[in-house]
């Protein structure tokens, strides 16, 4: 695991997992961004992480504990800091959390927070167990 900022006003002291700007395309009607797309990049990021704590293939089999805390809107850079905080025996939990900084501004504010639950799959897509020693950069 890396290392973590104890404060939750900004952002975690790391290079995010993923990072993308919300587009026009990605809009409710009413401008913001969907919540079905921030939740689309959030399974991206912790799916990086989970494939490089299992070192092969993992899915998403449950997510949980999702907060929308602010609206994205369309130009914002969003970036998505991941978080393994459980490994079992073939599954692992992924804290995920999105921070958006404006076109305009140095600022971030975290928008969304979450946990997703992956297991490691092996060729046949049958659970496969993990190595209890890996270690991972999520």
């Amino acid at each position: 695991m890396t290392a973590k900022n104890d404060t939750a006003d900004t952002p975690p002291l790391r290079q995010p997992s993923v990072r993308a700007v919300a587009m026009p395309s990605d809009t409710n009607p009413t401008g913001d961004i969907f919540g079905g797309w921030l939740m689309s990049q959030m399974d991206l990021a912790a799916g990086t992480a989970a494939a490089r704590r299992a070192k092969g293939r993992t899915a998403t089999v449950f997510v949980d504990s999702m907060s929308f805390l602010r609206p994205v809107h369309v130009g914002d850079e969003v970036s998505f800091f991941t978080d393994i905080i459980h490994v079992g025996r073939t599954s692992l939990r992924i804290k995920v959390q999105a921070w958006r900084q404006t076109r305009f501004e140095e600022t971030s504010d975290k928008v969304t927070e979450g946990i997703f639950t992956f297991v490691a799959l092996d060729e046949g897509g049958r659970p496969r167990p993990l190595d209890p020693d890996a270690k991972s950069d999520a």
